[in-house]
């Protein structure tokens, strides 16, 4: 059975899982990798889904440009931005390879609206991250190792003092 070549990958830095309030900039970083040995042009559509049901289509611009081009053995990183006015959708993004004129991947995230309409504070996170769950234990192993150290640097100078008294007496 031959094995086939995925013309590209897709993926970026959002979460698969989002609050939204329509109107909003959606600040994200989203990365093409061109597995294959040869360049490949790429072209990125959006498409906005509600209840299974296709509500729009959004082709995103790079540079200006619908397609865009990504060398062989090599991701490329696209800084951007979207705002929608939509929310309790899911966003779907899809990666077009242009010799083949077909979806190689895509990526989707759901945007749902805050309860009461009104994002969090950007300090507190919606959901424990590493932040909540790690930091107590990394806070206690970071004591435990002072606490070594301070014990260690104590023995050195209790043997070099008992070492100097017997050097000098």
């Amino acid at each position: 059975m031959p094995t086939t070549t995925k013309l590209g990958d897709i993926f970026w830095d959002l979460p698969p899982h989002m609050y939204y309030v329509p109107g909003q900039s959606i600040g994200c970083t989203i990365y093409v990798a061109n597995h294959t040995d040869i360049d490949r042009e790429y072209m990125i559509m959006g498409y906005l889904y509600q209840d299974g049901f296709k509500l729009e289509e959004v082709p995103l611009q790079i540079h200006r440009f619908a397609w865009f081009e990504v060398q062989p053995g090599v991701f490329t990183r696209l800084h951007g931005n979207i705002t929608l006015d939509k929310t309790n959708v899911d966003l779907v993004v899809e990666l077009i390879e242009r010799e083949s004129e077909s979806t190689t991947d895509s990526i989707s995230t759901r945007l749902v609206m805050p309860r009461h309409g009104v994002l969090p504070p950007a300090e507190e996170p919606t959901t424990p991250g590493l932040e909540s769950t790690m930091l107590p234990l990394l806070m206690l192993m970071m004591l435990m190792m002072v606490m070594d150290m301070v014990d260690d640097l104590s023995d050195k100078v209790e043997s070099n003092s008992t070492s100097t008294k017997m050097i000098t007496g």
